[in-house]
């Protein structure tokens, strides 16, 4: 089994750094033995100590440092997670040697797709270590009322998650839970690698940021004495640096000094962010940041998570706007008390929907049935509420030539021909449909 090497070579310069406890110890030997030499002795004779202890050192680091690692990503300059995740899960697999050669881990892993399927649960694995949101059967009771029930999901680092369901949905709950503000009923978590147990709620806290529908500004304040006050709750005593910081993110350098109840709405959501932004969170939960902002206001909304998302912060996003959603997010789960799926948009449509095919004609097709059952790679099909027809098939690219030739054959005007696409909304309506009325706790 592979397994992490005590040191690594330095991307830039001499020598070897350590990346376990094991090669920390050593380091700390070494400085110890290093400081003695050069305090206990004489200056000579502490010289020949110190190069002598450095020389031992290095050798140790090189030639000690533990199991060699299956491909070496340092050498090759493309170290990253990812990486590191799947020389993990490649561990996992037994393969032939021949088939690493010299390749790169995903290169490797692409090797590993097409020999063996034991690829994707160890690759699930590697998925699971680089997850800042871990959580398992969470369930949240107020009294005899379910707000959320057996919940589980991950959110991997620097990803936009989606956080999608009806009013009444459990929505705003879990990240009320999630964020330490009430305590869950059963089930575990984990929030940016700590345990939500109670216990270490001012850590999860310093690592988080949580920004309400409603910023809940002090509106007799100024945009810059609001985000001093708090600062000044996080415990920042010279906070100036980080407020100048977080305005520049949200463009509003300008209107520092402007009274926050002179803003627009759109504005003082800007300022929600900036006080969500001061002390440089991991993880930012987004409760419906563009409710009742117009297109223009809600594009700068959007832009400034695509630009957290690129600086590698996570963002937690719950909305009702499913355009927004599948402009923004990497994932979404679809939460209605109970957890109803979660995936990246496009495999949740090919999971729930066929895959089909619309042709638009100049005038209706005199004898569709029988054209359409003549292809054999057409299942079945219909017409739409434009007069066109919608044909299922199994394979886009084997339909898509047989009709067309179909067409031509028959003498149709062919106005379009194109594969179907379904919209975010269509995979949450068939998962909620109109359930779920009522109001958010």
């Amino acid at each position: 089994m592979v397994k992490r090497q005590w040191f690594a070579r330095r991307r830039h310069g001499f020598g070897a750094r350590p990346t376990t406890w094991q090669g920390w110890l050593i380091t700390a030997i070494a400085v110890a033995g290093a400081i003695g030499a050069l305090a206990g002795a004489k200056k000579t004779t502490g010289e020949i100590l110190l190069v002598g202890i450095v020389g031992l050192y290095l050798a140790l680091a090189y030639s000690l440092g533990g199991a060699k690692k299956l491909v070496d990503t340092t050498e090759r300059g493309v170290e990253s997670d990812d990486d590191h995740a799947l020389e993990n899960a490649i561990a996992k697999v037994s393969l032939p040697p021949a088939i690493y050669g010299s390749q790169s881990p995903r290169e490797i892993a692409e090797a590993i797709v097409s020999h063996t399927g034991k690829f994707a649960d160890a690759t699930e694995d590697a998925v699971m270590s680089d997850s800042v949101i871990v959580v398992e059967h969470l369930t949240k009771q107020f009294g005899p009322r379910v707000a959320f029930e057996d919940v589980s999901f991950s959110v991997r680092r620097g990803e936009v998650f989606g956080f999608l369901g009806p009013n009444g949905a459990g929505k705003t709950s879990t990240v009320r839970t999630l964020s330490t503000l009430v305590t869950p009923t059963s089930g575990t978590a984990e929030v940016a690698g700590i345990a939500l147990t109670g216990k270490h709620d001012i850590e999860i806290r310093q690592r988080i940021a949580v920004m309400t529908e409603v910023p809940g500004l002090y509106l007799r304040l100024s945009v810059t004495e609001n985000l001093v006050f708090f600062a000044g709750l996080y415990g920042y005593r010279d906070a100036q640096p980080r407020i100048d910081r977080a305005l520049e993110a949200v463009n509003l350098t300008s209107r520092a000094s402007d009274l926050c109840g002179s803003l627009s709405k759109g504005l003082r959501q800007r300022v929600g962010l900036a006080r969500a932004l001061l002390n440089d969170p991991e993880i930012v939960f987004l409760d419906e940041p563009t409710s009742g902002l117009d297109p223009v206001a809600s594009l700068e909304v959007h832009n400034l998570i695509i630009a957290l998302r690129d600086k590698g912060v996570t963002v937690f996003l719950t909305t009702h706007r499913l355009d927004e959603a599948e402009k923004l997010c990497d994932r979404v789960a679809i939460l209605n008390t109970t957890l109803r799926t979660v995936g990246r948009i496009d495999d949740l449509r090919r999971k729930m929907f066929q895959k089909s095919i619309l042709v638009s004609t100049a005038a209706p097709l005199a004898n569709p049935e029988g054209l359409f059952s003549s292809i054999e790679s057409v299942a079945n099909w219909s017409t739409d509420d434009t007069g066109g027809y919608v044909l299922t098939v199994s394979d886009v690219r084997v339909a898509a030539p047989a009709i067309t030739r179909a067409l031509v054959a028959a003498g149709a005007d062919v106005l379009s021909l194109a594969e179907g696409h379904h919209s975010l909304e269509e995979v949450y309506l068939e998962l909620v449909g109109a359930a779920g009325k009522g109001s958010e706790q």
